[in-house]
């Protein structure tokens, strides 16, 4: 498909400096050496000779809907943000990156042996299959010890290659760095590209000339989009983030030029946010704006994007469509009539007259479609599984259906830039499956096998078994789990009721694919269970799923979860207090709010640059996503109703006097989704109120963003930090 819903999700996944403590938090204090015990009354081997930071309480509260709330830890926010240099906030940060350091120094040697069996799963001189697009294939490659790509690309049908853009070079010293868009000019000479140094994620755009190797002139600041050649080549169309971090405009670059952009929309709604995008036949350039729930969309000729924009239809709230062309007919993806979506067309005559193509159907999740000159694809999803579906232009009851052979999947189009395709470019991939590409042959309806992902290591998927459960929450919801384990778990474990990790998301509508992971095999090769719980919020099981577990209807979104583990408990996969649980984002609050309802369950958490601040974040429209993010969680500001709801299970109001399972927390100085202060605060009234002796760490990235340490093994490396403190709490010695 041409577009995509615009949507600002906290999707959805990290040097530390050492100084003493200031005067922000209570001093540090030295005790004697104590060992907690795990479940089993194992000794843990924390290290309490240093006391974790506290911080200090300074007294701030607001008022909303006549009800006054205390928050002392407020402070933790630099007035200055996103510029942060208040002496006591960055104290206070390096005082917790000093304590995670002191008490994961024992961890080192099981770190550094994950990190290297980790890194012996993936083939570090790894290329993509090239994928032809006009007179060139590109494709792009790490080098044995790299941590960024390089990108290449030849004359079709040739040996020749040419280096278009050197990632690792680009990178060198830096301690950050974020390759955004990449989009060569149609005649094939440009490269235009963004780059992000800080994780801030304001990108700044670049146009090299590879046929000299030079950079033109040009510098676009704060793009926050893909870059697009329009225009003969002569003008690339980007967004432009604003101070608060939000596209509300979109511009017209003329190539050779610095400083002069066209606007060409501009988005005045608060909340809202808009993105360019090409139809397939890249003869339309697509301006869409939307939010969470309703969505619009402009046309203009790509020739000319300074032309007056065709408005395909009025927004509408609610209704959520998107939009391809090919010739004189616009094909319309929308909720307008059905909750799981419809495929219309309009002529470009009459845009906003839709005539349905394909009904919506309460079986049939349709997600997706791409448009191509002799056939079209859908994508969608049955039962949580996902549907790749070959349809045609003159034959609408001809339906191709792409099997593949597993329970438990996920699997879908890959890059396929050409308007006259004749074969398609696949991934398919299951937990036990490495990922593969395809060609897909349409006219002989034939898969043809290009690459498998290779495990350096060894991987035997004989070892493991997949089983898809469904389990029953308290209001008589079905949801589905996928569970990987080793055939051999019991015996590891000597009987049932081994350790299980339980993964979710529940957010946004953004389903948790079953899919391959080699660092999940790290947990699983030592005797867990690994669960991802498609619980309501994602849209695993259809638009309703996701509706089930938003705004009035967000907490069924962490009963699900609880209810799940639950009943992996009374099924014998796993034991009351021996789950890990991690998530990361929307997935972080999901972790805070279960812990604050069940924290029995749980033996380690994980929670990743978390959404726990939700009430204060909410309520304070001059953030970032907080005006777009109002369809998803309410509206506190205008709803009583909402913010008695949001405070209701937002993680940090509700921290209260109770045990708390282990848990590590992250956050990123730089993160524009979710603040570096939501974990602070939270860590800190978490270390104010629990009342056990288990062990909390906050790692925070001081020169990162939302996802951490940029550089494959940089990230690699805070993953077996992950896992070393799973394998720590839960008792592992392995």
């Amino acid at each position: 498909m041409a577009c995509f819903p615009v949507s600002t999700w906290f999707v959805c996944l990290y040097a530390t400096d050492i100084v003493f403590c200031r005067a922000a938090f209570q001093p540090c204090g030295i005790s004697a050496r104590e060992n907690a015990p795990n479940h089993k009354g194992e000794t843990l081997n924390y290290d309490t000779s240093i006391q974790p930071p506290r911080a200090e309480q300074r007294e701030h509260s607001h008022t909303h809907h006549g009800v006054t709330i205390s928050d002392p830890y407020n402070w933790l926010r630099d007035p200055a943000y996103p510029t942060v240099e208040d002496t006591d906030v960055l104290g206070y940060l390096r005082a917790e990156n000093a304590y995670f350091e002191a008490q994961m120094v024992g961890q080192k040697a099981r770190v550094d042996a994950l990190f290297k069996e980790m890194r012996a799963r993936i083939k570090e001189d790894d290329a993509t299959v090239p994928q032809r697009d006009g007179d060139y294939e590109y494709w792009s490659e790490f080098e044995k010890g790299g941590q960024y790509r390089k990108y290449y690309r030849r004359p079709a049908g040739t040996r020749d290659r040419e280096l278009m853009l050197d990632g690792p070079a680009l990178a060198e010293s830096l301690e950050y760095f974020s390759l955004g868009a990449l989009s060569v000019s149609e005649n094939g000479r440009y490269l235009a590209y963004s780059t992000d140094t800080t994780g801030g994620e304001y990108y700044t755009g670049f146009i090299k000339d590879l046929e000299t190797g030079e950079l033109l002139p040009d510098r676009i600041a704060n793009v926050n989009t893909g870059l697009i050649w329009t225009a003969g080549d002569t003008m690339i169309v980007y967004g432009r983030a604003n101070e608060s971090w939000r596209v509300d405009r979109i511009f017209a670059h003329k190539v050779g030029t610095s400083g002069d952009d066209r606007e060409i929309y501009h988005e005045e709604k608060l909340g809202f946010t808009a993105s360019p995008g090409l139809s397939s036949n890249r003869e339309w350039l697509i301006i869409a704006a939307g939010d969470n729930e309703t969505s619009e969309v402009r046309l203009l000729p790509a020739s000319d994007p300074l032309a007056e924009p065709l408005l395909v239809r009025e927004r509408q709230t609610g209704v959520e469509y998107d939009v391809d062309v090919r010739d004189e007919t616009i094909f319309v993806l929308t909720n307008d009539k059905h909750v799981n979506f419809r495929l219309a067309t309009a002529p470009m005559s009459a845009p906003a007259e839709w005539t349905t193509l394909i009904e919506g159907s309460d079986e049939f999740y349709l997600t997706d479609f791409d448009l191509y000159r002799d056939f079209y694809v859908t994508e969608g999803r049955i039962a949580g599984l996902d549907q790749v579906q070959i349809r045609y232009y003159d034959d609408p009851g001809r339906v191709e259906t792409i099997a593949f052979p597993e329970e438990a999947y996920s699997a879908g189009l890959g890059n396929n830039p050409e308007w006259a395709m004749d074969r398609l470019r696949m991934h398919y991939q299951s937990p036990i499956t490495p990922d593969t590409v395809y060609d897909y042959h349409v006219a002989s309806r034939e898969l043809e096998q290009l690459k498998v992902q290779e495990i350096p290591s060894g991987f035997d998927p004989s070892l493991y078994t997949v089983e898809r459960l469904q389990i029953t929450a308290r209001d008589g919801a079905i949801v589905p789990v996928s569970v990987l384990y080793r055939k051999d778990r019991d015996e590891m474990n000597g009987g049932a009721g081994g350790p299980l990790h339980l993964y979710s998301y529940g957010a946004y509508g953004y389903a948790v694919a079953p899919g391959f992971s080699t660092t999940r095999l790290s947990l699983v090769d030592r005797g867990f269970a690994f669960a991802i719980a498609h619980i309501r919020g994602g849209d695993d099981l259809g638009r309703n799923w996701y509706l089930q577990g938003k705004m009035k209807a967000r907490t069924n979104t962490f009963n699900d979860f609880i209810d799940v583990g639950r009943a992996l408990v009374e099924r014998g996969l796993t034991a009351e207090g021996r789950i890990s649980a991690s998530g990361g984002s929307a997935g972080g609050e999901l972790m805070g709010a279960v812990i604050n309802a069940a924290p029995e369950l749980f033996g380690a958490i994980v929670a990743h640059v978390p959404f726990v601040d939700v009430l204060n974040t909410m309520l304070d429209d001059t953030l970032p996503l907080t005006p777009g993010e109002w369809p998803e969680w309410g509206n506190p500001i205008e709803s009583e109703e909402m913010f008695k709801l949001i405070r209701s299970y937002s993680p940090y109001d509700q921290t209260r006097a109770q045990a708390y399972p282990p848990m590590l927390v992250t956050a990123g100085l730089n993160d524009p989704r979710v603040t570096y202060w939501e974990p602070a605060k939270w860590v800190a009234k978490l270390r104010e109120l629990k009342t056990d002796d288990n062990i909390l760490l906050l790692k925070t990235n001081m020169g990162a963003g939302h996802g951490g340490k940029s550089g494959r093994f940089e990230g690699l490396r805070e993953t077996a930090e992950e896992v070393a403190f799973i394998l720590w709490q839960i008792g592992l010695k392995a």
